[in-house]
């Protein structure tokens, strides 16, 4: 287990260790981000062995993010077009490793196409749900809603965007310059490296908020609004292979 005394890596809006044997390609468009702040001990358990939460200002964050994933594909691409392409909503939780990684956790992901929900689940066992899903733009504002198959919890969330965020605090980059994911896969704690351009970041607004995901995800239930509220128009995203990050 990683103990208090391990420094992690620096955050910074920029890859902190590029990829250079890619594994998937994939774009995540249209991205709302909704975190909540919480106690470093209320998500402690539920973040894999090897890891515990990361913390910025004595708190940590529970986040469900809404997006369209663009061309997932293996290797370096092409991505594939109707396959590789579907709405996803996720939960997720921060995490460092012993090795001073900061990365992503992932409570639940919800998918709209069977093929990828199935192959993540059998080779990294991620979490992820197969569901019925749609992301809705007009204008400004965005509709994410979700129902899990055959009738499972559901989630709805809708934002406006605002201005562009040209220079992000250090909680939305906290928040959002994430370099990879861990997950407990096959009797060990892998650590899966991402590799993407600085996120395009902007301000929104939460008009609605009907979820079930978070707390279907095995966390307590949020109260009150997100503490904070994103969008971006995405990035594309290269992710190499796992290694191990504790046994």
């Amino acid at each position: 287990m990683p103990t208090e005394d391990v420094t992690p890596e620096d955050v910074t809006p920029e890859t902190s260790r590029p990829v250079r044997r890619p594994w998937l390609v994939q774009s995540w468009r249209d991205l709302a981000f909704l975190h909540w702040a919480v106690p470093p001990a209320a998500v402690a358990p539920l973040l894999p062995r090897g890891t515990v939460p990361d913390t910025l200002d004595g708190v940590t964050y529970v986040g469900l993010i809404g997006f369209r994933m663009i061309g997932l594909g293996p290797l370096r691409g092409p991505g594939l077009p109707y396959l590789g392409t579907f709405c996803e909503t996720n939960v997720r939780l921060y995490s460092v490793d012993a090795q001073g990684r900061r990365a992503v956790v992932f409570r639940s992901l919800d998918a709209e196409r069977l093929l990828p929900v199935l192959t993540a689940q059998a080779l990294l066992r991620l979490p992820y749900k197969w569901s019925r899903m749609r992301l809705e733009k007009d204008g400004d504002v965005l509709r994410y809603t979700s129902r899990r198959r055959p009738s499972g919890p559901s989630s709805s969330f809708s934002v406006r965007v605002g201005e562009p965020l040209i220079e992000p605090s250090p909680v939305e980059h906290f928040l959002t310059a994430r370099w990879g994911l861990h997950t407990r896969a096959w009797g060990r704690t892998i650590h899966l490296p991402n590799d993407h351009p600085r996120w395009p970041l902007f301000r929104a607004g939460l008009l609605e908020l009907d979820d079930g995901l978070v707390t279907a995800a095995g966390l307590p239930a949020m109260t009150g609004p997100p503490d904070s509220v994103l969008y971006s128009p995405g990035v594309p995203v290269t992710f190499g292979g796992p290694g191990v990050a504790a046994a």
